[in-house]
């Protein structure tokens, strides 16, 4: 298979779609400048199907995550995650940073439990960033543990149960403002909260009212500024194991970060198959100063399929670019396939959202505007259509090579190479 483009085939088709765009009023150049600039933070639960670094717990009920497949290679621990990642980071065009989830603390041959984590149980992964030049963004692990399997956390009728998720929850924030602080760059804390009942419970009241002050508690720790922890919340319309309760609702927590000057987070797979998101972000924004988007695919359900270009993603960043927003968003992954090399999926799902950012910097955005607000609204529907059938692919690829990454789907030619001289030699 040939896999090769020339730098002069791309140059020559860049030409044609620069002009075809600027007869539509859209600049190329700048819209490849802004869509390279755009930060799309890693998750690092791809590269190890979402099993963290922690000593292995006996009878753990779930995690409400589920990574299925068995495809060879998965990294067994911090050094293959970060041997992985770096291809990853050479193959991505943009700036990119890390997600950090609290479980993939690095403690040696000590367990050390969740309330008790520090920066130094991050120093290696802290160390990679500092070399790679990446920010690192951050997640208190609410699950997969035993004071979990009750299927409440911070939302638990037993106080202690309380007390040791919001403990954790302080901790988390602490190590997201040491992370800053080293980087000079604020870090995103999300916390999810897989809180909920399989079944209709008969008082949905009482944990929400729970979850609030538990929320509370861990958001008013004095020793962590918002200037460097920037607090989101995620909801969501059901997970494994609270199919039919979750106390943490998109309702709930869109309240809840408005009241509490916090960030709202929408995962595209944590709504009914067909809400649309993408209406959601100038609704929401109307009243919160920013959001968070993690960029996932659903298929039928929250089943955190590798992201593609669809119209969904597509959607998404172009109502944001149509509002001129991307100042107002933090972007992030949350996928994971465990069925697929875990290394192309990252590939595959970070370029599909810089690509989506990029086709909604391409969108003709006055056009379609000028053509609505002069009541010609078949115009508008036109241009719409014809928009889908413009020759982006060829801004794309110059975006790859400005980038300084490889072009089209050249970027195989590295994976197949890294399986074979480095996965395939993992048991």
């Amino acid at each position: 298979m040939n896999l090769s483009t020339s730098r002069a085939a791309i140059t020559s088709a860049y030409r044609l779609a620069r002009a075809a765009y600027a007869e539509r009023g859209v600049d190329t150049d700048a819209a490849i400048k802004r869509a390279l600039a755009v930060p799309i933070s890693l998750h690092c639960w791809q590269a190890d199907d979402v099993r963290g670094l922690e000593t292995p717990q006996d009878g753990l009920v779930g995690c409400g995550t589920l990574a299925t497949g068995s495809y060879p290679g998965r990294a067994r621990n911090g050094d293959e995650m970060r041997a992985d990642l770096d291809l990853v980071l050479k193959l991505l065009p943009g700036e990119q940073r890390l997600n950090l989830h609290a479980f993939y603390a690095e403690t040696g041959k000590k367990a050390v439990d969740r309330d008790a984590l520090t920066p130094a149980h991050f120093s290696r992964w802290l160390d990679w960033a500092q070399d790679r030049r990446v920010g690192l963004d951050f997640n208190p692990t609410y699950f997969a543990h035993e004071l979990a399997n009750s299927g409440f956390t911070l939302a638990s009728a037993d106080k202690n149960v309380r007390e040791f998720w919001i403990e954790h929850g302080r901790v988390s924030r602490r190590i997201a403002q040491h992370f800053s602080k080293k980087l000079g760059s604020p870090s995103v804390i999300n916390h999810w909260i897989p809180d909920g009942t399989k079944d209709q419970p008969a008082d949905r009241w009482a944990p929400r009212a729970r979850l609030t002050e538990s929320l509370d508690a861990i958001l008013a720790d004095t020793k962590v500024s918002r200037a460097h922890c920037v607090d989101a919340v995620e909801g969501k319309l059901f997970g494994i194991g609270s199919e039919d309760y979750v106390v943490g609702s998109h309702e709930f927590y869109a309240a809840y970060a408005q009241s509490r000057s916090v960030v709202p987070c929408l995962d595209l797979g944590h709504y009914h198959p067909t809400e649309s998101v993408a209406d959601k972000v100038s609704a929401l924004l109307q009243f919160h100063p920013r959001l968070l988007l993690h960029t996932s695919r659903p298929i039928r359900w929250d089943s955190d399929h590798v992201v593609i270009l669809d119209d969904a993603v597509r959607a998404l960043f172009t109502e944001i670019a149509r509002g001129g927003a991307f100042n107002r968003v933090f972007v992030a992954l949350d996928f994971f396939d465990a069925s697929i090399n875990r290394i192309a999926a990252y590939v595959v799902g970070a370029r599909a959202t810089r690509q989506a950012i990029l086709l909604g910097l391409l969108d003709p955005t006055k056009l379609l505007k000028a053509a609505e607000a002069g009541g010609r609204g078949h115009e508008r529907l036109a241009l719409m259509e014809q928009a889908k059938a413009m020759p982006w692919g060829a801004v794309w690829d110059m975006l790859c090579v400005r980038g300084g990454t490889p072009p089209a789907a050249t970027w195989l030619t590295a994976v197949a190479n890294y399986e074979t001289k480095v996965l395939s030699q993992r048991g």
